[in-house]
């Protein structure tokens, strides 16, 4: 199974799930990746940090390839682009800027929005 968990939601109580899950996914023998849209553009600067509390997952994320990237849309909108260049996250966006959910699903992954 291949699926594409789409985070909008920009609350780290929120993201730790889709972190925690990609990664349980993955141990499992499915294929996962994570697409950060909307207000979950802006964690990455902070999510590098050695001190956040979710650096460690967000790595072990990272490590494994899990990350597809950041919306550069709303990246840009909120003015994070930059930052999460920077924090070494991919802007990604080939619907308008935003990732395409339907792309995703014409390759055969399961959509979960978070």
């Amino acid at each position: 199974m291949k699926t594409a968990l789409f985070v909008f939601n920009g609350d780290p109580m929120c993201f730790i799930h889709v972190l925690l899950n990609a990664l349980d996914l993955q141990a499992r023998g499915h294929e996962a990746t994570i697409v950060m849209e909307g207000a979950s553009v802006a964690l990455p600067p902070a999510l590098v940090k050695p001190d956040h509390p979710l650096a460690r997952l967000f790595a072990q994320v990272r490590e494994k390839g899990l990350l597809a990237g950041a919306c550069k849309a709303c990246s840009v909108k909120l003015g994070v682009a930059a930052e999460v260049e920077a924090a070494g996250v991919p802007l990604i966006g080939d619907m308008s800027g935003h990732p395409s959910m339907g792309s995703y699903m014409e390759a055969g992954w399961q959509v979960v929005t978070f």
